[in-house]
């Protein structure tokens, strides 16, 4: 027994000393609780004894705490990781990649579970003077001396306070003395950290925007597009993304105030319709040529203590978990296979990137430019269906497409066999991707595998 507890605390002071060393580095931590023996012995088998882990467990809470750091504990379940550990090699690293979503416990919660006598600090909202102008000119103040740190801190003090005078206030200051360009600047950049927020059930989570250039007519179901992105495989396993289940405007969104994006986020994260940006009119949408679906994305990347242990502290600094960029390379992949089946699935939709809400505007400038440099070849594919259709008198015209390596070669005929013309397009004229080019020419004309009378 003495040999027992000799060994119980120097694993302890171990693991103490680790979560001191790594403390520097983590915003947030995730501990596993086992009820007993039974079950440490399902996820780690024979490593060592649940009164050790326990122990250890307090210790490192304990240490992470007084260093500031947010402490999550998730409770061990035998059947829920039997589940995911059929599907995965028995490897100790999937073994312990598995995390309970669902039930995580943080706060006080948390640290009862542990057993630790709830000490985790009450947040309290910071204070500012009544006045709005002096402190409107410390944020100005950062943003012209380009201290974005400085300025993001402030930022995120106002929008716990609630002082969105102060935030108007600033951006009215910045337009009058350094001009409107510099007012929009600071707006986007305070509206930017009113997008992200240390909330939400993995202690972090942010609004996150996909801006869709919609075919003509009515704008298909919201959900179509939102769910079929979340099924993809496009996002990283650490990310969860909740759409809204109808569509928003793009001018309501450009139009929201720092202020009001955190009150979108915070009633996101509730789980309610947010006030500041109500549901869009479809028609008007039709007509504006653009629908935005709005989302909420958490981000369940938490350092989860056992990994840390394992590679003694490695693991505490980000960086080098795909050094190659390959699941970047798989992610955007599967991001395009998946915007191909929903422009053919919608009649023609287009999904942009996955961007921040400030930044829809942008996203939608920059389709337009690249559309506008592209028009040209649909532009010379309707003359030349116009043209056909003239020589063509009464006769049906059809199109045989070719996809190559350089872009796409077209053919027309009458349905009886007469050839009237040929077009060749390179990939940079293409108004959308090779394989897309069907679905767009079969529009205008209808589209044969084989030239007629062949």
């Amino acid at each position: 027994m003495p040999h027992e507890k000799a060994q119980r605390d120097e694993e302890v002071e171990a693991a103490t000393e680790l979560a001191r060393d790594v403390a520097a580095d983590l915003d947030a931590v995730l501990l596993t609780h086992y009820d007993d023996p039974e079950t440490l012995d399902t996820f780690r088998p024979g490593e060592t004894s649940i009164e050790t882990v326990l122990a250890v467990n307090r210790a490192v809470a304990a240490e992470m705490i007084a260093q500031g750091v947010e402490v999550f504990v998730q409770r061990a379940d035998r059947a829920a990781f039997r589940r995911w550990m059929r599907e995965r090699e028995d490897t100790p690293e999937n073994r312990r990649g598995w995390i309970d979503r669902d039930r995580l416990l943080r706060g006080d919660a948390a640290l009862r579970l542990i057993g630790l006598r709830p000490t985790a600090p009450t947040a309290t909202k910071p204070r500012f003077e009544r006045l709005p102008g002096p402190v409107a000119d410390r944020l100005l103040a950062a943003f012209v001396a380009g201290e974005p740190d400085d300025l993001e801190a402030l930022a995120e003090d106002l929008l716990l306070a609630g002082r969105e005078d102060v935030l108007d206030l600033a951006i009215r200051k910045a337009a009058e003395h350094h001009g409107d360009e510099n007012a929009d600047e600071l707006a986007g950049m305070l509206r930017s950290v009113a997008e992200g927020a240390a909330v939400g059930p993995s202690g972090w989570a942010e609004l996150v925007a996909l801006p869709v250039a919609l075919a003509q007519g009515r704008p298909p179901a919201a959900t179509l597009i939102g769910e079929g992105l979340i099924a993809s495989g496009a996002l990283a396993d650490s990310l969860e993304l909740r759409f809204l289940p109808l569509w928003r405007s793009p001018d309501a969104i450009a139009h929201l105030s720092p202020a009001a994006s955190r009150r979108v986020l915070l009633e996101l994260v509730a789980g309610v319709e947010p006030r500041d940006l109500p549901p869009a009119d479809v028609d008007e949408l039709a007509k504006g040529g653009f629908g935005v679906l709005v989302g909420l994305q958490i981000d369940w990347d938490i350092p989860v203590w056992d990994d840390i242990a394992a590679a003694e502290g490695r693991t505490a600094v980000p960086g080098e978990e795909d050094p190659g960029g390959a699941e970047a390379t798989r992610a955007a992949t599967l991001f395009d296979r998946w915007r191909g089946s929903i422009f053919e699935a919608s009649g023609g939709c287009v999904p942009l990137a996955l961007v921040a809400p400030s930044e829809v505007e942008a996203e939608i400038a920059e389709f337009l430019d690249e559309a506008g440099a592209q028009t040209l070849g649909l532009e010379e594919i309707v003359e030349l269906i116009a043209r056909a259709r003239h020589e063509a008198g009464d006769e049906e015209v059809v199109c045989r497409l070719e996809i190559t390596d350089e872009g796409l070669e077209l053919s027309l005929y009458t349905a009886r066999g007469r050839h009237l013309g040929d077009l060749s397009l390179p990939v940079d004229r293409l108004p959308a991707r090779a394989v897309e080019m069907p679905q767009i020419i079969g529009r205008f004309v209808r589209v044969v595998r084989d030239a007629p009378g062949r």
